[in-house]
């Protein structure tokens, strides 16, 4: 049977399934976010692309007319640094205006460098680092980009190596978390773990997506440190983001102490550190 064009049936509207799981809104094909596993071995494969989408799932329709969607994920890099005590003030300013102009880079989201506020575990005392960096990418390529670029080489040799006692860094992979900036001024509640021989990060990050939402945080982001060499054995990163410092004591008491003593026999180490995100320079108007 041959239709006419105008008698032809409508075609079925696509429709889109979504679930509601802890108050949070997914897409059905979507993987579960934060479903980050501590694979020891996962250190020696290369690393994966990944794929980088805007704050709002896009949608693509293909030639059948089927639907999908992806999310988005962001590129987490954090560097401390112990400076010598003896440094003269002088080449410490340098050393964090050297750093902060390379928030200009193409491959750069978000760039902040500055001291830190406060250490608050036994580690982070004992460590003694001073001042901080982190910056956020859309994906792993262009965190290369940035590492390989001579304007860091550059900063990274003649700035930093000079004056610092120690350097340790820690990046990781933030499903579900929009790359872009976090607001100058905001209050950071920053922790690394280092885990038990023979533990499983899945009580951990089941024990922080429960609690992500009783930590009252404008932004969560935690995973897998991807890159052992430089972390002192250091393999899970957790940032929490607060509108102002005032706010961070909210991470105290109530939920948030229970969910401690509940993943506190699997961890053999932890860093706690507070910071304030610096102000771009002038020149970066991206940020």
């Amino acid at each position: 049977m041959r239709f006419q064009p105008s008698q032809l049936p409508p075609s079925p509207r696509p429709r889109f399934i979504f679930l509601c799981q802890n108050e949070t809104m997914l897409c059905l094909n979507l993987k579960p976010l934060h479903s980050v596993r501590f694979r020891p071995h996962s250190f020696l494969v290369k690393p994966q692309s990944l794929r980088s989408s805007s704050t709002s799932l896009r949608l693509s329709t293909s030639a059948s007319a089927s639907m999908s969607t992806s999310s988005s994920s962001t590129i987490e890099h954090f560097v401390l640094f112990k400076l010598r005590p003896s440094t003269d003030p002088s080449k410490i300013d340098t050393m964090i205006s050297s750093l902060r102009a390379l928030s200009s880079l193409p491959s750069v989201s978000h760039f902040s460098a500055g001291p830190i506020l406060r250490l608050r575990s036994a580690a982070a005392s004992e460590l003694a680092f001073t001042h901080l960096l982190h910056s956020r990418y859309e994906s792993k390529e262009k965190l290369s980009e940035y590492a390989n670029d001579p304007a860091h080489v550059k900063v990274v040799k003649e700035c930093v190596l000079p004056i610092a006692d120690d350097v340790m860094a820690v990046d990781w992979v933030a499903e579900g978390v929009a790359p872009g900036p976090i607001a100058p001024g905001s209050a950071i509640r920053l922790t690394f773990a280092k885990l038990k021989e023979g533990s499983d990060a899945t009580e951990l990050t089941s024990a922080l997506a429960s609690a992500k939402d009783d930590a009252g945080a404008t932004l969560v982001s935690y995973g897998e440190n991807f890159s052992p060499a430089r972390a002192k054995g250091y393999s899970f990163g957790l940032l929490a983001a607060f509108p102002k410092v005032d706010d961070l004591e909210k991470l105290t008491g109530g939920h948030v102490e229970a969910i401690k003593e509940k993943v506190k026999p699997i961890l053999e180490s932890v860093i706690v550190l507070d910071f304030v995100v610096s102000e771009p320079p002038p020149s970066s108007a991206h940020l």
